[in-house]
């Protein structure tokens, strides 16, 4: 097969020099609210054409791969008093695969625990394309089921105008939740 970076010949969907050399994450910080903060590791341009894949069906492979070199690497270098609980944002499978829990699965250590099938989205809406506006009045009604009382982190593949995380972070603190942070893949507000 070839990479579907440099389209080498590879025996990996994204070949070793790629991941090494153009797909080492950074980190963006990003408040939502007042001390509120989404962590990315990429910028949208940066990952356009992989985020994209999740797509297509060879789209979990890649996924994977860009959660190893970035969600498990920051799941190895944190540290944290209590047991937390990673949760992905609208876990669905859509697409043959859920591209929010391949990013929560890359997560789990010994502080954070991932919890799958926990925050769906009542509505299914596609908000790419539309502006702030349209996702406010558009929201996705979240429903939890049982968590309580827990610390926990979002996780989701991108962030634009932040509501859907907002929305989300609000859900889960209706529930005495505390939602510490967002990580998402890649930010489309930073160039």
């Amino acid at each position: 097969m070839k990479c579907v970076v440099c389209e080498q010949w590879s025996f990996l969907i994204i070949c070793k020099n790629c991941q090494e050399t153009l797909l080492k994450p950074s980190f963006y910080k990003r408040e939502l609210k007042k001390d509120f903060f989404n962590y990315s590791f990429y910028t949208f341009l940066e990952l356009e054409n992989l985020l994209l894949s999740k797509y297509y069906f060879y789209g979990d492979r890649v996924l994977n791969i860009l959660a190893k070199l970035s969600f498990k690497k920051f799941a190895q270098n944190f540290n944290f008093d209590d047991n937390i609980l990673s949760i992905p944002i609208d876990d669905h499978t859509r697409h043959n695969f859920s591209h929010t829990a391949i990013l929560a699965r890359q997560l789990s250590s010994k502080n954070i625990t991932v919890k799958y099938n926990v925050l769906k989205a009542r509505n299914i809406i596609k908000y790419a394309g539309h502006d702030l506006n349209y996702r406010k009045q558009n929201k996705r009604n979240f429903k939890v089921k049982k968590i309580h009382n827990k610390s926990i982190i979002l996780v989701d593949d991108l962030i634009t105008t932040g509501t859907t995380i907002l929305e989300a972070k609000k859900v889960l603190e209706n529930d005495n939740n505390k939602v510490l942070f967002s990580l998402t893949l890649a930010d489309a507000k930073i160039y």
